[in-house]
């Protein structure tokens, strides 16, 4: 089984959502996704900001075996994307929920993470067959 933090909340497209102290958000993919994709090779980062709408394209992630849109888990501007994955996409492999995270937001409704799954809801969706 993946592992799935319990502190982060999820988007059924399996991006993760952490908010930070400081009220922004940090956004990446769940190992589950990461795992699903295999090798990662390239990542492509919104800009810097950019004013994104929940459930927006915001990027995308490419491995060996497939490309997959990334989308933003909640209302914002990006803040700051991680420019490390542009010379080391691999990390997102290696530490999805650590040095591996793709952008942050400055969300314009924090409340919206109240609608993305918590960690349990997210292992039962990845175990279905609905993903």
């Amino acid at each position: 089984m993946s592992e799935i933090p319990a502190d982060l909340k999820y988007a059924r497209t399996h991006e993760w959502a952490r908010l930070e102290d400081d009220g922004s958000v940090t956004v990446g993919i769940s190992d589950h996704a990461q795992d699903a994709l295999g090798d990662v090779v390239f990542v492509e980062h919104p800009e810097v900001g950019q004013q994104l709408n929940a459930r927006e394209e915001a990027g995308v992630v490419e491995s060996v075996k497939a490309a997959s849109d990334i989308y933003a888990p909640v209302s914002g501007a990006v803040l700051a994307v991680n420019a490390a994955l542009v010379d080391a996409p691999e990390i997102v492999n290696e530490d999805p929920y650590g040095d591996g995270w793709f952008f942050r937001l400055q969300p314009d409704d924090a409340s919206q993470l109240a609608e993305l799954l918590n960690a349990e809801s997210y292992a039962e969706f990845c175990a279905s067959d609905e993903h």
